[in-house]
This record gives structure tokens, sequence and C-alpha cells, in this order.
């Protein structure tokens, strides 16, 4: 009896097992294909679709960066039979001797090769590869595939817009989402937005014979998958603005940025001598030129490069020690050519102008002496117990302008440049043995302080608001693409607002006060109200650099404006007038009759030598 029970439950047990194996074989067989699709790998190819790059447009709608179709010739060597070299070359636009090496090469590797498919010539012309397909039949083995390169119908901001390339091995080292023969945004805004630009490749995959031949669709098609075009990117620049200000700075090295006050959208972003872009579409080609230029056309200088602010970072100066109550817009100091700061006699210089000045006149005539005093008794403040503590408030109030940090653009490559650290100043000369003597040059924006640009155009737009600016940006928000919701966050200074109209008549002087001795008359537009403030930054390179600042109009600023020219003297030769012309383009869409001899001039001029 016991036998029998035992035998009846191996029956039973065997019975259970075997059926769980038929459900299996049934599920994998019959249900699951996943199983037929893997040993099926062995037997297919996946011919990749390349997504359209997603296409650029300026603020109004304008098209920075399109695309046009072009084929890339696919050839599988083991189908390849006897053809006409010339005859392919002639349909190519290539040349004999390139198809001839690229045929040995896969005959010394056929073993290796097999019956992959292999990029035979990248990026041929529509025209060629219509040539080539009408004799395609004469070429087994060769093949054309869609691919979509950049191409640019309005010459603004090359490197602004930045360029795509291929994928190298060290790029894929670090991004395994990518594959080679892959295109990636390597600079610009081609880099900033690679992940919205790009979209989503897609296949087609295809079954191989027992000899590795390509035949018919894989079932029908169900595991193919369409490709996803890349997103459009609407940029906040002013293509036409920004083709002005090229225009303007053709001859010159340096940048010139413009941004509206009320959002921080980048109007326009010039950088000089800079890429044209009728170069970006081939930029292999170019690189090597580009890239061996002694003036670094490849350099973005808005934004990363450092410069000493000069003069125009009086401004901060001087609404520190509003705020500090240092200062009063009344109070007059002296200067006599300069500022002596030292038993010894040794004197901070300054251009002949009358004296003594009040702070809308000092920043009218951009009086170096005035702002001496002014930087001497923030850092002599009593309220602080010692110079090193007065310095550490100074430079957090100046930190708050986003000067000595990144300020968080959405542009790449962004400088921080520098406000040392009395950490710096302490190392260098000891703590305890620097007083505002050993860093009177900071008083009027040289010694250690540098700043980009960017930071340069920025101090302008927060002044027009009056004491807040918003993160410059070159992307808008639109349909699919999102911008970082701190670009709408107002970033207030440490400054009271209250105390930025005290330094803005003194900008409205410096400009339209004629014949008072204002060093920024030569920006003055008659009726646009523009507010600027010259510099003149010590260059230890060569001849000083020219800097100007400026928004218009004064009560309502819809633009605000930093040029910085290298090696070109006074900022009223040539930053000043460049700034004024730009202001008035974009203001009134035209240069007024009366200054097209100033635009002239500066268009006809160049200081590169």
């Amino acid at each position: 009896m016991e036998i029998d029970n035992r035998s009846t439950k191996l029956l039973i047990g065997f019975a259970v097992a075997l059926l769980i194996l038929l459900g299996r074989l049934f599920y994998v067989q019959i249900i699951d294909v996943g199983y037929k699709v893997d040993a099926d790998n062995n037997s297919m190819t996946r011919e990749m679709i390349y997504p359209p790059r997603g296409v650029i447009y300026d603020r109004n709608g304008l098209l920075l960066v399109g695309n046009r179709v072009c084929y890339d010739i696919m050839v599988t060597p083991r189908e390849v039979t006897a053809f006409d070299t010339l005859a392919m070359a002639q349909a190519l636009d290539t040349s004999a001797d390139f198809i001839r090496e690229r045929m040995k090469y896969y005959h010394d590797y056929r073993s290796r090769i097999g019956w992959q498919t292999l990029t035979f010539l990248k990026q041929v012309s529509s025209d060629s590869y219509l040539r080539f397909a009408e004799e395609q039949f004469r070429y087994p083995g060769f093949k054309g595939r869609v691919r979509t390169v950049r191409e640019y119908p309005f010459n603004a901001g090359g490197n602004l817009l930045g360029y795509t390339s291929e994928v190298s091995a060290e790029f894929l080292e670090t991004h395994p989402d990518y594959k080679s023969g892959d295109y990636y945004g390597r600079t610009g805004l081609e880099a900033a937005r690679e992940q919205d630009l790009r979209g989503r490749k897609g296949w087609h995959i295809y079954q191989r014979d027992s000899r590795g031949r390509q035949k018919n669709s894989y079932r029908d098609g169900e595991f193919d998958v369409e490709a996803e075009p890349g997103k459009d990117i609407y940029t906040t620049i002013d293509a036409r603005l920004q083709q002005y200000g090229q225009r303007l700075m053709n001859g010159k090295k340096g940048s010139v940025v413009a941004i509206e006050p009320s959002s921080g959208e980048i109007l326009a972003m010039v950088s000089s001598p800079g890429i044209d872009v009728d170069v970006l579409a081939e930029f292999g080609r170019h690189y090597q030129k580009l890239s061996s230029d002694k003036n670094k056309p490849l350099y973005n200088r808005a934004v990363s490069a450092s410069y000493p602010p000069g003069s125009v970072f009086k401004l901060v100066n001087g609404l520190i020690g509003l705020e500090d109550g240092v200062l009063k817009p009344w109070m007059q100091y002296p200067c006599y050519n300069g500022y002596v700061y030292t038993s010894s006699g040794r004197k901070l210089g300054c251009h002949s102008h009358r004296s003594p000045l009040n702070l809308e006149d000092a920043l009218m005539m951009s009086c170096n002496g005035y702002f001496c005093y002014v930087f001497k008794s923030i850092l002599e403040n009593p309220e602080y117990r010692s110079t090193e503590e007065a310095y550490d408030h100074w430079r957090e109030m100046v930190m708050s302008f986003g000067f000595g940090r990144k300020l968080g653009s959405d542009f790449p490559s962004e400088l921080s440049g520098n406000i040392p650290s009395s950490a710096f100043y302490n190392r260098y000369y000891k703590k305890g043995r620097w007083r505002f003597p050993t860093i009177v040059s900071l008083s009027i924006g040289q010694g250690e302080i540098l700043a980009t640009p960017l930071q340069i155009a920025n101090l302008a737009a927060t002044i027009a608001n009056r004491g807040h600016y918003y993160i410059p940006h070159v992307v808008k928000a639109s349909e699919g693409v999102e911008i970082d919701p701190i670009y709408y966050e107002k970033q207030y200074t440490l400054v009271d607002t209250l105390q930025f109209p005290k330094v803005v008549h003194g900008m409205w002087k410096a400009v339209n006060a004629i014949g008072e001795g204002g060093t920024a008359n030569s920006a003055y537009v008659p009726g646009l109200n523009i507010c600027g403030k010259t510099g003149t930054a010590q260059n230890p390179h060569g001849k000083d650099n020219s800097v100007f600042i400026c928004f218009a109009p004064a009560d309502d600023p819809k633009i605000a404006v930093a040029v910085y020219i290298e090696n070109a003297g006074f900022g009223a030769s040539w930053a000043c007038p460049i700034a004024s012309l730009l202001v008035e383009q974009y203001l009134r869409g035209e240069i007024s009759e009366g200054r097209r001899d100033v635009e002239h001039r500066v268009m006809n001029t160049r200081l590169i030598r």
C-alpha cells in the first residue's frame, strides 16, 4: 500500500513537470517571439536611419541654421563586382585614386570585414548622388544612405551658433549612446542644446541569407524604428542686429554683447575675428587654417576672454560707496591729473579736467582720482576692524553684480573672471601687510580684476534695471524645448535700488551733456537718451583696450550693450561709436543721415595689424 502511494506521487510529480516543460516550450515557441528574434539576430542586418537635426531660428523666426540633404555612399565589399573606376569617380565627384585605394583596403582586410556594410564616401551632394543613382545598376554592392548636413541661409553668428563634427574615438569613450559615424554639436549653440537638436536614430532590419547577402525586410518591418527628428530651437538673438554688429567689428579684435534688460535675453553676441557661417558647413576643411590663425577666430571672446574692465568698473565702486554711506552724491574730491597714494609721491594718473568734482561729474568725466577717494573710504570704513574685513565686504558686494563667478548663462565655455580674495593678497603680501595703497588700481577696474564682456554687458543691464538683472541667456522656451526657470528670476545686487538713479544721471551726462567734458559724447544720438560709461583698460601686451557700456532709452531701457576692443585706445575712440550705432540700429531700424559718416568710418577702419 505504501509502495503504491509512493508510485502514485512519483507519477503525479512527473506529470506536473512534463506539463510545465510543455507549457514552457509552447510559450517560447508560440507566444514569446523573443527567443526567435535572438536566434534570427545572427541572420539579420540593421540599416541605420539618421534623423534630421533640429533647426535654429532667431527671435523673429528667421532661419539661422537649417539642413540640406546629402548622401553617404555605402558599400558591402563582398557584393562588389568589377566596375568602371573612372566612371564612378566622375559620378561621385571624387578621384579614381581614392576609389582604388578604398577597394584595395577592402581586399586586404576582406576576411575581417566579411559581409559588413561600410561607409565608402561621406556627404555626397544631391547632384552627385543623382548622377550616381542613374547608373547604380552598374555598381553592385554600392548604395546611398540619406543624411543631412547643416546649411546657413543667414550670415549671423558663426561663433555663436557653433559647428557639428563626427564623433571621435575619445568622445565615444565617454558617450556610449553615440556610435561611430554619428555627428554631434561641438561648440556654441550646437553643443549647448545637443540633446534637443540631435533627435533619435531609427533603423530598418533586413534578413541575410546563408552567404550573408541582404534580402527582404525582417518580419515585414515589425521591428523597424522610425527616426525622430531633432527639436527646433528658437534663440533670443536678433539675426539682423547680430549681422550688423559683425559688420561694425570687421577688422577689429574684441567683442560686442547686447542684452534686453527686461528679460536677460541676449540680442547679439559678436566675437571678432570670428567664423564666417560659410565655413561652418565644411568646417573640417578649414579647421587647420582657423586653428593656426594668430587672431584666434575659433575663440569666443564674448564669454571665454577675461579682461580688466577699466573705468566702467567705477560705477560699481560708486554704488558700493553710496550703499555703505561713505559716499554722498554731492561730495566733491579733487583731482590734479591723478591721485597721489604714497608718501613718496607715487601717483595713479588721470587726464586733465576741471576740479573738484561731485559724483555725477566724476562719472561724466571718468575721473580716476575721484574713485580712488571712494575706494579708500570703502576700505577704511570705521565699521570694519581691518582692511581685510572691509575688503571681504567689498568683494561680496562686487560679486553680487555677477563678477568673479560664472553668471550661469546657457551658453557654453563661460569663464568666471576674477575678483581677487583677501586670501590671495594675504598670500602675496602677507597677512596684515597690505592696505588701500597696495591695491589702489582696483579703484578704476585695473589690477587683478578680470571680467568677460558678457559680465560687463550684464553690468549695463543691471544699472538699466536699477539694481537687478536676469541671467543672460540665448535660448527661448518653445514647443518641446524648456529653459531653466532661473532665467525668469530677478537677481538682485546687494546695493539698494534707490542708489542706482544717482549714477544713471552721470551716465546720461557722459553721453548727452555736449561741451561739458563728457567722455562719451561720441555716443550721442538725438532723441535716444543713451546712458553710457567709457573705459580705457590698460593692456600689458600693447595699446590700451577700448571699452564702453550703455543702455537706452534712459527711463525705459530696451537694450544694454558692452563693446570691448583690444588695442584700440580710448573708450571714446572706437567702443563708444560702435555701441551707439548698434543701439540706434536696434531702436530705429536704421542709422540717421547725420551719423552715416560715423558708420562709414567704423566699418572701413581696420585696427588689426
